[in-house]
């Protein structure tokens, strides 16, 4: 009698426990009377402080009593209970100690199984995991434990060492694809690309309509192979699974990324038609047809994406915004951005609308629009300062520029983009002592910043007589972007400053043909015009003022020395 009422206690003790604990979430098993171990009052002592310290948050203390209890009573839902206390306590070789013990007195639990198991790979000891995870394998549902894998066994560094282990699992397994499947991950972990497509091409062997496979082949193809085995395969595997609706969206998105925006288009029109009432295949077809300058079939796609209830409604507004600037219709173009009241593009679409009500000429109007806006993070006050910038930029308003550029640069003073913009707008209004001040600390802070080197180096060969110092800090720029037309044409500058004539029009060809600009056009006709080559240089300037009529550099320099 005494002891059935001691187990009665220790039940109503832990289902007393388990409704108040907040720090474990399984249900708590009370310890039985095991055989050949009797409920002593050192076994109810052990049962109560473990339960107590879990309550009080002293996991440590109640994942110790649980071991202690498991190893006493040899009944499997107190190991089980031991591990799991272990595992919250962080214990990670006490719950292996306890998760031993719970396979070994409950061998046929796939639980025990997949929890030695874990806790085994989680301590890098893969060959020991072995036969555990093959014995987890062969409970039944094989295709399962095959398919987790992959997350189990993320985070071993040796990744030829789980490649092998995987391997080994599935060699029992030749007709089970998730087996082939997960070879497959484990290959491509390992950097083994041909053999996770073998793989994976054996896995849609055994289950051909398996699109998550057919997906990750795709994946893995695209980087193997190119985009044009890429696109080969998703067109075959379509044709073949027509009905495979996320393989026709990658097969779509693949088609618009290389720029074949008629045939991406014309996938996405087949999932609307599929499923009309999708809005976001209508979005979709909204995007490729404005990549082919289709405006209006654009605009009648998204109108058919937001009629649907797309689940980014700010996003389609945005882009209707961006569809009225293009047909040059700001007053509409204004309405989308201000009916965007939500969603990742909602301050892009107000920055822009202050952009469109400035192309109104309602410039007080878009600043005092822009005060009112509330950036929450300095990404969005560096981006609000300079679209400010920009507004009294196109007014020609530098000092405005200047200052504006200035005190946001006060809250944020090594703002990158910010220490550039205002770099230039010093240069406008003749402080090239703040220029260089604030291009110095550009270069500083990022000291791959081509363009800082150059915007520096170009300024102190254009308006000083700095040029040795403008060559180095140019020939650092160069370093960094051989190819830049604009770096090449500032080198080309300073040298035409050095009077290196030569030199000069060989670096300002090269600009002008990766980029026939109209400033560089203007130095690269001065250039030749001083090494004598004056016909090439009426030649490129006739050129350029036919394409640019309005461009005063080309203007003041043919006037000053084309007869």
């Amino acid at each position: 009698m005494k002891a059935k009422l001691f187990s009665y206690a220790l039940l109503a003790v832990s289902v007393s426990a388990c409704a108040q604990s907040p720090v474990l979430e399984h249900s708590v098993v009370p310890a039985p009377e095991p055989e050949g171990q009797g409920l002593t009052a050192h076994v109810l002592y052990q049962f109560l402080l473990g339960e107590i310290a879990s309550q009080r948050g002293e996991l440590q203390l109640s994942a110790e009593a649980y071991a202690d209890l498991a190893t006493r009573t040899r009944d499997a839902r107190v190991a089980r209970r031991a591990t799991e206390v272990a595992l919250y306590a962080r214990q990670t070789q006490l719950a292996l100690k306890n998760a031993r013990l719970w396979r070994e007195l409950e061998p046929g639990s796939p639980k025990a199984m997949q929890t030695l198991a874990s806790l085994l790979v989680g301590s890098g000891r893969l060959g020991e995991a072995k036969p555990h995870l093959h014995a987890w394998i062969k409970t039944g549902k094989g295709g399962e434990v095959f398919m987790q894998l992959h997350g189990l066994l993320a985070k071993q560094k040796d990744r030829q060492a789980v490649l092998d282990l995987v391997t080994d699992l599935a060699a029992s397994y030749p007709g089970m694809p998730e087996a082939r499947f997960a070879v497959g991950q484990a290959a491509w972990q390992a950097g083994q690309g041909k053999k996770a497509l073998a793989a994976l091409n054996e896995a849609l062997r055994l289950k051909p309509d398996w699109e998550s496979t057919a997906l990750f082949k795709a994946q893995v193809l695209q980087r193997v192979d190119g985009d044009a085995a890429l696109e080969s395969f998703l067109k075959d595997y379509l044709a073949a699974h027509p009905a495979a609706r996320e393989v026709r969206l990658a097969y779509a998105r693949q088609l618009a990324r290389v720029g074949k925006f008629t045939e991406s288009r014309a996938q996405f029109e087949f999932m609307t038609r599929e499923n009309p009432d999708n809005p976001e295949a209508h979005f979709a077809v909204g995007l490729v047809a404005l990549q082919t300058n289709d405006l209006d079939s654009a605009k009648a796609s998204f109108l058919k994406a937001l009629d649907l209830g797309h689940p980014d409604e700010g996003q389609v507004r945005f882009y209707l915004g961006q569809l009225a600037e293009a047909r040059n219709l700001p007053e509409e173009a204004l309405t989308w951005y201000q009916s965007v009241s939500k969603g990742r593009q909602q301050f892009d679409a107000q920055l822009r609308a202050a952009v469109v009500m400035n192309k109104l000429g309602r410039l007080a109007e878009a600043r005092a629009w822009l005060a009112a806006l509330a950036p929450s993070s300095d990404s969005e006050r560096i981006q609000l300062a300079q679209t400010e910038a920009q507004l009294l930029r196109e007014a020609k308003n530098f000092d405005g520029v200047f200052g504006v550029l200035s005190t946001a640069l006060e809250k944020m003073p090594d703002a990158p983009e910010l220490l550039y913009d205002r770099a230039m707008a010093a240069e406008k209004i003749n402080r090239l002592d703040v220029l260089e001040k604030d291009l110095r600390r550009l270069i500083q802070l990022k000291p791959d910043h081509a363009h800082a080197y150059n915007a520096l180096g170009y300024t102190l060969a254009d308006r000083t007589t700095r040029i040795k110092e403008a060559i180095e800090l140019l020939e650092q720029a160069l370093k960094l972007e051989p190819e830049d037309p604009f770096i090449l044409d500032s080198m080309g500058w300073a040298m035409f400053k050095a009077r290196r004539y030569a030199e000069a029009v060989d670096y300002l060809r090269r600009a002008f043909g990766v980029r026939p600009d109209p400033e560089i056009a203007a130095h690269f006709g001065e250039a030749l015009w001083m090494k004598g080559d004056k016909e090439e240089a009426r030649r490129v300037w006739r050129n350029g003022l036919q394409l640019h009529p309005d461009n005063e550099s080309l203007r003041e320099v043919a006037s000053r020395l084309m007869p």
